[in-house]
């Protein structure tokens, strides 16, 4: 017979084994919940994800479904389903300046696309006109952001809704004032029990951080943002000493006094700030530094993010001079800041001290505003719909593959549990190995 102290023992050993198979399923079945992923900074934790797909034997292309109408929104997984914004204009509307187009809310099984359901949310007040932002006319750019409730999603005619996960809309606010430059680009992040989002502005007065309660739509506090010029960046959560960071970066078209600052997200009080630069592209954040530029070309800095108050002469640790336009999102590996610009160049730095490591062009690369996903295995995805590389991260230029599903598009890749997901103009694109 076996003693108590000893079955205790095994029953002991048996439900830490449970709980490390049950974490180990848990850290290999990892969402993509809103914008650049997980950590809002571009990294997957997959090891297994496929380098080479399309081709004439669609190789490793699992699944394509059709989308209803058109955006620029990067698609987002939680669980066994996939979450896109699109806007669609009637065929009868003659004149797209003129009518607001509907706003959908799309959701697919992540295993075979099935489309689950199709939501309509009521559009906002603002009726636009200019449509330089690609597919959708900017009226869908933002990716929305899902937790396992809801799903959050911002349109740009200034409105902003929850959906429960069947397709209900749960709430509905319309963002005033929207004085936005172009369109919204800013993504909502989730903190907490609120949806974060960036209203920059190009009234500078009218700028604002807005903490949405997940649960009503109601206002949890509102920061005012005076000294922000207009931005499409999306703000990321950082860990800095044990506590968390939002970091803002919005300074319209040059660098501002404060282009560049630090928020508590749980109240909304500013931390520190610096002179810099922040419009289309969003922050990196890695190896001890925030890097961050507008995206439409200039200065590009680094910050120590551990400052209080002005940091900009104490924390501003080097200098890029006369980029060129980048709308994607820079991304730091391994000591490696990796920038990729305009034409379809990539720039790669040391973090440490922003020394030069290479300058190599990715030719034919059909977008640069997508912004690149590193996994765990050190590869570098910039990757959309259309023409992708595949590069090793690392000081030598290395590529991996190079593919095309021919459906370009300006979306960020979402990855979860060994996939890839990249939305065209026509399709929703689910790749992973065969």
């Amino acid at each position: 017979m076996i003693s108590r102290q000893r079955w205790v023992s095994a029953g002991l050993m048996i439900l830490g084994l449970s709980l490390v198979l049950s974490l180990a399923s848990s850290a290999n079945a990892e969402d993509w919940p809103q914008f650049r992923g997980p950590t809002g900074l571009g990294y997957s934790s997959g090891r297994e994800l496929p380098t080479v797909w399309g081709g004439r034997d669609k190789k490793n292309v699992l699944w394509a479904a059709p989308l209803i109408g058109e955006g620029h929104a990067s698609p987002i997984v939680w669980k066994d389903r996939v979450f896109v914004c699109t806007v669609r204009w009637p065929e009868s509307v003659p004149d797209r300046t003129k009518v607001i187009p509907e706003h959908h809310v799309l959701c697919y099984s992540a295993t075979d696309g099935k489309r689950l359901w199709d939501t309509q949310v009521p559009p906002g007040p603002w009726l636009r006109s200019d449509f330089r932002s690609g597919p959708g006319g900017g009226y869908a750019a933002p990716t929305p952001a899902a937790d396992e409730r809801h799903v959050f999603c911002v349109f740009g005619s200034a409105v902003i809704a929850a959906l429960n996960h069947d397709g209900a809309i749960v709430w509905r606010k319309e963002i005033k004032p929207y004085t936005f430059d172009v369109t919204i680009g800013s993504s909502p992040i989730l903190f907490g029990d609120a949806v974060l989002m960036l209203c920059a502005m190009t009234r500078s007065e009218d700028s604002r951080l807005i903490a949405f309660n997940k649960k009503d739509g109601s206002t949890a506090w509102q920061t005012p943002l005076p000294h922000a010029s207009f931005a499409h960046s999306t703000p990321v959560l950082i860990h800095v000493g044990g506590k968390l960071q939002l970091i803002v970066a919005a300074s319209g078209m040059a660098e501002s006094a404060e282009g560049v600052q630090s928020f508590d997200p749980a109240s909304g009080k500013r931390l520190w700030w610096c002179k810099g630069a922040g419009e289309a592209a969003s922050p990196a954040y890695g190896s001890g530094i925030i890097y961050c530029d507008s995206g439409r070309g200039g200065a590009g800095i680094a910050v120590d993010p551990t400052g209080a108050g002005d940091v900009t002469r104490t924390n501003i640790k080097w200098r890029q001079e006369r980029l060129s336009e980048g709308i994607g999102s820079p991304i730091i590996v391994d000591g490696l800041v990796y920038r990729l610009q305009a034409p379809n160049v990539l720039k790669c730095w040391r973090a440490a001290d922003g020394k030069p490591v290479y300058t190599e062009r990715l030719t034919g690369l059909t977008t640069s505003w997508a912004s690149p996903v590193a996994d765990a295995a050190g590869r570098l995805y910039c990757a959309s719909a259309g023409k992708s590389y595949v590069l090793q991260a690392g000081a030598d230029f290395r590529v991996l593959a190079v593919n095309d599903l021919g459906d370009p598009n300006h979306a960020s890749p979402a990855v979860a549990n060994g996939r890839i997901y990249l939305l065209g103009t026509r399709m929703l694109h689910c790749i992973g190995k065969k």
